[in-house]
């Protein structure tokens, strides 16, 4: 795997590879040290292990009682198209990774983990069911952020929206369940008045399913893209309509062309990877031919207002730190945030552009991790550079697991060995340089 090596936040332990002969001796010495340390294997049963601010505590591979140990330093989270799923099926390593976050690793410790995706056009509980055959594991809402999940924070202010994408009536169901208490879709529209779409004609089924209303006395509010448009033409018609109404009003047209209601994206991916060799167009694309489409028609004269949830929006990430904090502390007592949260994603313009963004504000650090298993191409100059770049989703959670180790055990090196006066103003950067040799000396035995 390609590494590269940004500045890194205040002291997390990076590292630089060499090799001596007698000091060797004083690390497999000290390491034996670090995994006599009073390790508690059997917690009580109102609190899950701590490992003393730090995933393992100077574990070795060989420690007992493997599956009562629960990292407490670090977390991981995923993307899913393109990292651990592509066109409905795993990626083969993506099964093993997940064995491997499970306790299914050098030192059977486990790791808590969430997921992040732009991906939506389904309740977060359908999503886990079909993301948790494709991984071979039981998966929590509790631990899932689709794309659309952040807007449930917004059923309060708005009260009829309409909801456009997806299949069928499933993204009128999620909105719902969001608690939006009046939810309207194309096809109610559509079937209102069959003359706002052409070229679009309802099946017999999507007839069925849409409903019936008088739109005469109906302001909309709100227009939220919940997932993929299955009709781009007849979406971005109605769409465009509301956009140029009088506040919302179907039927009417503003004079200054700025009174439309505001439309949310769930996210701004302009492409995505699927079943096809080629990346294909996603939301993002919908959104700027709308912005386009706009401009022509209102001759520049006009005001849209767009906006878009998802990666890499610093508020997403923000979303899913709270999220990460309640299944840490809801399956394993932990309330302290993870010092270090590694992200893996495969696009470089909303995974890894957003997890920088937002490690330059969070207090804890959002590590980025890119995998070639997506969007990713080879060869290529990533416009958002990675803090390190892996073939796919197995090495990048072994890199993680084996930077930890490093970072923890190289950092009770420094005390055992240079001594707690001397580490302390290493870590305070009076002295840089004394870490330099210490590092470059531990870093063989630590693998």
């Amino acid at each position: 795997m390609s590494l590269q090596s940004p500045p890194e936040k205040p002291y997390r332990g990076s590292h630089r590879a060499s090799s001596t002969g007698s000091f060797m001796e004083e690390i497999t010495v000290a390491r034996k040290e670090l995994d006599a340390l009073a390790i508690d294997s059997t917690p009580d049963s109102s609190s899950p292990p701590s490992l003393t601010g730090s995933p393992v505590a100077g574990m070795s591979p060989a420690t007992p009682a493997l599956d009562t140990l629960v990292a407490d330093g670090f977390a991981f989270a995923f993307d899913i198209d393109g990292v651990l799923v592509r066109g409905g099926r795993a990626i083969p390593e993506a099964v093993e990774a997940m064995r491997y976050l499970n306790g299914e690793n050098e030192y059977g410790l486990r790791i808590p983990y969430i997921f992040l995706t732009n991906g939506g056009g389904k309740t977060e509980e359908e999503r886990c069911a079909d993301l948790s055959g494709q991984m071979q594991i039981d998966i929590s809402p509790a631990q899932f952020i689709c794309g659309h999940t952040p807007m449930r924070e917004m059923a309060e202010r708005f009260r009829t929206v309409l909801v456009v994408g997806g299949e069928g009536e499933k993204c009128r169901q999620v909105a719902e369940g969001y608690g939006f208490r009046d939810v309207i879709t194309p096809g109610d529209i559509i079937k209102h008045n069959s003359a706002t779409t052409p070229f679009r004609k309802l099946t017999d089924t999507e007839f069925f399913n849409s409903r019936e209303r008088d739109f005469g006395n109906v302001t909309i509010e709100a227009i939220f893209v919940f997932a993929d448009s299955r009709d781009w033409a007849g979406d971005i018609q109605i769409m465009l309509d509301i956009a140029m109404s009088k506040g919302g009003r179907l039927g009417t047209l503003s004079e200054t062309l700025d009174e439309g209601p505001p439309i949310y994206f769930s996210h701004n991916d302009v492409v995505w990877s699927a079943a096809h060799d080629n990346v294909r167009l996603g939301m993002g694309a919908l959104r700027r031919m709308l912005e386009v489409i706009f401009k022509d028609v209102t001759k520049k004269k006009g005001v849209l207002h767009t906006h878009a949830f998802g990666k890499p929006q610093v508020s997403t990430f923000e979303f899913a730190t709270r999220l990460l904090q309640r299944w840490r502390r809801q399956q394993h007592g932990f309330n302290a945030p993870p010092e270090t949260v590694y992200f893996v994603g495969d696009t470089p313009e909303s995974d890894i552009r957003g997890t920088n963004a937002y490690n330059e504000q969070s207090e804890n650090d959002w590590y980025s991790i890119l995998v070639k298993t997506g969007v990713y191409q080879e060869g290529t100059e990533p416009a958002y550079k990675p803090r390190v770049t892996v073939n796919n989703v197995l090495d990048a959670v072994r890199y993680g697991l084996q930077r930890e180790m490093r970072k923890r055990v190289v950092h009770s090196f420094r005390k055992d060995v240079l001594g707690e006066e001397a580490c302390l103003e290493a870590l305070n950067g009076k002295d840089s340089a004394v870490l330099t040799p210490l590092e470059e000396r531990a870093s063989p035995i630590l693998g």
